[in-house]
């Protein structure tokens, strides 16, 4: 899920699965009558289309944990993605942050002074386990704040049934825009119902046009730091996913159309070809299909997407010592290993990491593996970007119809946010 996978939805009421292992709350409380103390952790959900929701681990991990602390207790809520960033806003801007809290980014958090230091709440043992790269990603200036969660990568995805239904050889699959363009025409003219997916509804519509746009040398911001949303070559990006919607060879409305449901549309053959992530291992078991790298426009994207989520922790309710023994339990290898493997992400310790790599049954994960070290991440350090991510997350669909005067709109925001 900075660069952020190191992320990974529908909505529900008030969009949240609040989910409470020992009643709801904010900050957590001081120790009871009998000497218990409850910290709150909020998570967000994992699960897809409604299969392995994320509450079903914590709610295993929270009770192993209470069963060894018998003096703490955690309380639990699971939030969606589509809806995690405003619910924490909230909070945040009511006083009523979690002690602690797992979703995409921690920087603005980390910026306005709320966070606890890593040092502050992760034993030297298991801050020592983490991946060194992914450790550093969790740095503001000389700190570090962020603890990273899991990690991810992208890779192209294509349907090789409907590859060849088409008369097209997924042995060869498009490496170039040019590619793209005549593989997604052979598709659609052998009645494939979308050629090419493209989802830019708000569930991560950020991370979809950033692949792209990292095709074409484009990104958010420049090597300065700067954001440059409105770069040529991000127009040039969007003028060309503009003509791919033009002619008919995505879905109707990209904008509208979150990756969640384009990746059920993939598993039951409705696909030809999209970006996609380990989270889908288990939804195409048994499916024929090619993982390549990235098609860019000249040529294969000598980069992709690597996403990073993250853990922080919260100062104002002042329980250090109750953070840190729970971070602890919850950062033991048995427990990381167990949440890659149930939703096809990559760890973020090296313990982990070892043991996946040993480990023949995760065979299907190690073309993620490869790839990662040519990973792009969001610029996750800049307090800024919780902000901006939000306003490309419902805005940037638009640029399909627009693209120039979308990404200028994105810029000017952007800008604005830093001022």
């Amino acid at each position: 899920m900075k660069r952020r996978l190191f992320a990974l939805s529908a909505a529900g009421v008030a969009g949240v699965l609040a989910l409470s292992l020992s009643g709801c709350g904010g900050a957590g409380s001081g120790p009871s009558a009998d000497g218990v103390t409850t910290i709150t952790f909020v998570a967000a959900d994992y699960g897809s289309n409604g299969d392995n929701p994320s509450r079903a681990y914590w709610q295993d991990v929270i009770k192993a944990f209470e069963k060894k602390n018998p003096t703490i207790k955690v309380d639990l809520q699971v939030i969606n993605w589509n809806d995690i960033d405003a619910q924490v806003r909230t909070m945040v801007q009511n006083g009523d942050q979690p002690d602690l809290l797992q979703t995409g980014g921690y920087a603005d958090f980390a910026k306005s002074g709320l966070l606890y230091s890593v040092p502050e709440v992760l034993s030297v043992p298991t801050e020592a386990d983490l991946i060194p790269a992914m450790a550093d990603a969790g740095s503001q200036g000389d700190t570090r704040y962020g603890i990273p969660f899991v990690s991810s990568a992208r890779m192209f995805l294509i349907n090789n049934a409907l590859f060849r239904k088409a008369g097209l050889d997924p042995k060869k699959p498009p490496k170039t825009w040019a590619e793209v363009t005549a593989a997604a025409t052979a598709l659609k003219k052998a009645g494939v119902e979308v050629p090419l997916g493209v989802p830019l509804g708000k569930e991560e519509a950020q991370a979809e046009a950033f692949i792209w746009m990292l095709g074409n040398n484009g990104g958010y911001q420049d090597s300065s730091g700067a954001y440059a949303i409105n770069s040529a070559a991000n127009v040039e990006t969007f003028t060309q996913l503009k003509g791919w919607v033009d002619a008919g060879l995505t879905q109707k409305s990209p904008a509208s159309v979150n990756r969640t449901d384009l990746t059920k549309n993939f598993a039951s053959g409705k696909v030809g070809m999209l970006n996609g992530f380990p989270g889908q291992l288990s939804e195409i078991k048994g499916m024929d299909v090619t993982w390549t790298a990235m098609p860019g426009k000249d040529a294969q994207s000598r980069s992709t997407l690597g996403v990073a989520d993250w853990v922080m922790a919260f100062k104002k309710g002042g329980h250090k010592k109750e953070i840190k023994a729970f971070l602890d339990f919850a950062y033991q290898k048995e427990h990381t290993v167990r949440f890659a493997k149930t939703y096809h992400l990559m760890p973020v310790t090296r313990s982990a990491l070892a043991a996946l790599q040993d480990d023949p049954a995760q065979k299907d994960l190690k073309p993620f593996l490869r790839i990662l070290p040519t990973a792009t991440f969001y610029p996750l350090s800049d307090p800024t970007w919780p902000g901006v991510s939000a306003q490309i997350k419902t805005r940037i669909g638009s640029a399909v119809s627009e693209p120039r005067q979308t990404l200028d709109a994105l810029q000017q925001a952007a800008q604005q946010a830093g001022q």
